[in-house]
C-alpha cells in the first residue's frame, strides 16, 4: 500500500488553494488556520485544518513533527523589519517533544518576493544579485530568507526559496484601479515590473518540492519584460476599459498610494533561467498577454 507523504501549508490563501489541488492526490495535507471558519474551501481537496496563530507561538505546538514537507506562504507582520512569524514557525518546527523524538521536516519551501532585490534601475538580474531591500516590507522578507537559511544549516533541512513578483490571475487583476482612473508613470519615468500567473506559481511550488536544490533561491517569474504602465494598458485593452492616465513621477504624491508607489519606484528585469533549468518548469502562461487573455474568459467583470 502506498503511504502518502505529509505536507503542511502555512498561509492558506488563494495560492495555497491552487497548490493543494495539485498535491491532493499524492500527499496527506494539513493547513494552518488562525480562524477555523476560513478552512471551508480547503476541506474539499482534503486539507486537515490545524488551528494556530503565527503571532502566538504557544498556539503552534501541534505543528512540531506534523509534516515531512512545509510550504510557507504566510506574509510577515505589517510592521518592523523582522519577520517574527517566520521566527515563531521555525522555533516550533525545531522543538523537542518530551514524549517523542524530534522529527524535523524533510523539505521546506518558502515563498518570498522579488522585492528583496530592491531597485535595480531596469537591469536584467538573476539570483546571484545581492539583496538590497528598500521598503520595510521587503526587508521583512529578506529577514525571513536569512532566518530560514540559518535554520536550514543548523537542522540539515533542505530549503528552497521562491522569489515571486506580482501575482495575477482571473481574480487578481488591477481592474478596480483602472476603473478608478488612477495614473501610471509616463514612459520616461516608468520602471520594469515582473509577473507570474497564480496557476503557474502553484505549479512552481510543486516543482520545487520535487526538484529544488538545497539552499537555492529561484526567481518564479514569467518570460515577459514589461513596464508597469504597459501592464496596466494591456489589462485595460483586454477588458475594453480606458487606459490609465500617465503622469511624471514628480506628480505622484497624493495621486498614487504609498504602497503602490513603493512598487512603482523599483525597476528590474528578472531572469527565470535557473527556475526553468533546475526545476524543469514549463510555464502555462509564459507571457502576460497569454495569461490576461485566459483570465478574461473567466472574468465576467
Amino acid at each position: 500500500m502506498h503511504v502518502k507523504k505529509t505536507a503542511l501549508i502555512v498561509g492558506c490563501g488563494d495560492i495555497a488553494l491552487r497548490t493543494v489541488r495539485l498535491l491532493q492526490a499524492n500527499y496527506r495535507l494539513f493547513g494552518l488556520f488562525r480562524n477555523p471558519d476560513n478552512a471551508a474551501p480547503f476541506r474539499l481537496p482534503g486539507v486537515i485544518p490545524v488551528q494556530g496563530d503565527l503571532d502566538r507561538p504557544a498556539s503552534l505546538k501541534r505543528l512540531a513533527g506534523i509534516a515531512q514537507i512545509v510550504i510557507h506562504l504566510a506574509p510577515p507582520p505589517n510592521r518592523g523589519i523582522r519577520d517574527t512569524r517566520t521566527a515563531h514557525l521555525l522555533s516550533t518546527l525545531s522543538k523537542q517533544s518530551k514524549t517523542k523524538p524530534r522529527i524535523l521536516p524533510q523539505r521546506f519551501i518558502y515563498i518570498s518576493t522579488s522585492g528583496v532585490y530592491g531597485d535595480c534601475h531596469g537591469a536584467m538580474i538573476d539570483e546571484t544579485r545581492p539583496l538590497n531591500p528598500m521598503s520595510d516590507r521587503a526587508k521583512r522578507r529578506a529577514d525571513a530568507e536569512n532566518q530560514i537559511r540559518r535554520w536550514s544549516v543548523r537542522n540539515h533541512v533542505p530549503v528552497s526559496i521562491l522569489r515571486v513578483p506580482g501575482i495575477y490571475a482571473e481574480n487578481r487583476l488591477p481592474l478596480k484601479r483602472i476603473r478608478e482612473n488612477l495614473p501610471a508613470f509616463v514612459a520616461a519615468d516608468d520602471g520594469y515590473s515582473n509577473h507570474i500567473h497564480a496557476d503557474d506559481l502553484a505549479y512552481i511550488i510543486c516543482a520545487a518540492i520535487r526538484h529544488g536544490k538545497p539552499g537555492r533561491a529561484y526567481n518564479a517569474t514569467d518570460d515577459t519584460q514589461m513596464k508597469m504602465g504597459d501592464y496596466f494598458d494591456t489589462v485595460a485593452d483586454h477588458f475594453d476599459l480606458p487606459r490609465p492616465p500617465r503622469i511624471p513621477k514628480t506628480q505622484a504624491a497624493g495621486r498614487i498610494s504609498p504602497g503602490m508607489l513603493s512598487f512603482m519606484n523599483e525597476s528590474r528585469q528578472i531572469s527565470n533561467s535557473r527556475m526553468k533549468k533546475e526545476l524543469h518548469v514549463t510555464l502555462r502562461y509564459s507571457t502576460i498577454t497569454a495569461g490576461i487573455q485566459d483570465a478574461k474568459k473567466h472574468n465576467k467583470a
